[in-house]
């Protein structure tokens, strides 16, 4: 019994950091998934996993970012400072979108 206590006082933070941490995938030249709900002050972290580059960018309203681009394997870690919705594009492929709403 002392055991199981022990591992699951070990576990249980390591579980609330997964909670916290929003992964989107850019593959197939698409967000994944395509849209999420966080709270303000989150971060999503995007992974590139194609083959070819990526990049995010938010314009309109006073929330603006614009990365660097990202090669194959790279991540990009973005926080959402303002409440609202957003659509996250890639300038490299205009059709992907991602719509993040944060509150």
């Amino acid at each position: 019994m002392k055991t199981i206590l022990a591992v699951l006082l070990v576990l249980a933070p390591l579980a609330a950091f997964a909670d916290d941490a929003h992964i989107i995938v850019q593959q197939g030249r698409a967000f994944r998934p395509g849209e999420i709900t966080i709270n303000k002050g989150d971060a999503l972290t995007f992974t590139n996993d194609d083959d070819f580059i990526h990049q995010i960018y938010v314009s309109g309203g006073s929330f603006n970012f614009d990365s660097d681009e990202r090669a194959p394997g790279q991540n990009i870690t973005q926080s959402f400072t303002q409440s609202g919705t957003f659509e996250v594009r890639c300038h490299i492929h205009p059709k992907m979108k991602l719509v993040v709403h944060v509150r």
